[in-house]
């Protein structure tokens, strides 16, 4: 299993951060609206492609830039930064406000994108299932809203947060209020997801809490031909806890 390699580009002055492994054909991975998940779950598929993963502008390791305040704008520095990276084209993979960003990016721009995967997408408005307000959650209450079973998160966050870990939540939190409260969801959007004609597939653990897995039908009507698979006994970060949903990736993105 290859080790990952960081490697820091400036963007439009921003200094972004990527983390990347393996070879092959390059597979990109954005991540979603916190880190602390991390993406050591796509280690597995560095022995056969080139993992890919950069942190958002304000997220991570990543500079922030106050401007930079819709989602349209992250499309934008991406595109900046695959042509720094010298990407062409490439699998794209995106969880949960990183499935809206990969979503949209794919609309824009779906000659660049191989497959896509995208799990738990954080996009439709759909008043009858709608998104978790997590900025009127507490930390604690959207920690343990991410997954089913805890104990898969549990080893992955501090018994005693100090200061450093305290920080980096609030500027992430931070990062998302700024979109959130300046642009919210795009709803214009998903007349234009029937561009995205490339391979794609979703996954939803079906006892998300965050994006409901009954949002997965609206995908299921806007792309028919889309494959949408639905995990029991999972949350949010179904690919946290249910292992399968890599080699089930791994295996879509080989066919």
């Amino acid at each position: 299993m290859s080790a990952f390699e960081k490697q820091t580009f400036t963007i439009n002055g921003i200094e972004t951060v990527v983390h990347s492994a393996g070879t092959g054909d390059p597979l990109v991975f954005f991540h979603g609206a916190g880190t602390l998940d991390g993406f050591d779950f796509t280690a597995p598929l560095a022995d056969r492609f080139r993992v890919i993963a950069p942190y958002h502008p304000g997220w991570g390791e990543s500079a922030d830039d106050p401007d930079v305040d819709e989602m349209h704008d992250y499309v934008l520095h991406y595109l900046e930064l695959f042509d720094q990276m010298e990407l062409d084209t490439f699998h794209l993979v995106g969880l949960s406000m990183g499935g809206y960003l990969a979503a949209m990016f794919g609309v824009e721009h779906r000659h660049r994108i191989r497959k896509l995967g995208l799990i738990a997408p954080a996009l439709m408005i759909d008043p009858a299932h709608p998104l978790a307000d997590i900025l009127a959650m507490s930390g604690e209450e959207v920690v343990g809203a991410l997954v089913s079973n805890f104990d898969v998160l549990k080893p992955r966050l501090p018994e005693t947060p100090d200061i450093d870990f305290i920080a980096e939540r609030f500027r992430e939190t931070t990062s998302l209020a700024r979109l959130q409260w300046e642009h919210p969801i795009d709803r214009k959007l998903p007349r234009y997801l029937h561009r995205l004609t490339m391979p794609t597939m979703l996954w939803w653990g079906e006892e998300d809490a965050i994006v409901p897995v009954a949002q997965a039908d609206a995908w299921a009507r806007i792309l028919p031909n889309a494959r949408i698979v639905r995990i029991p006994g999972a949350g949010h970060l179904v690919h946290l806890e249910k292992p399968e949903v890599v080699g089930q990736l791994q295996a879509f993105l080989e066919e």
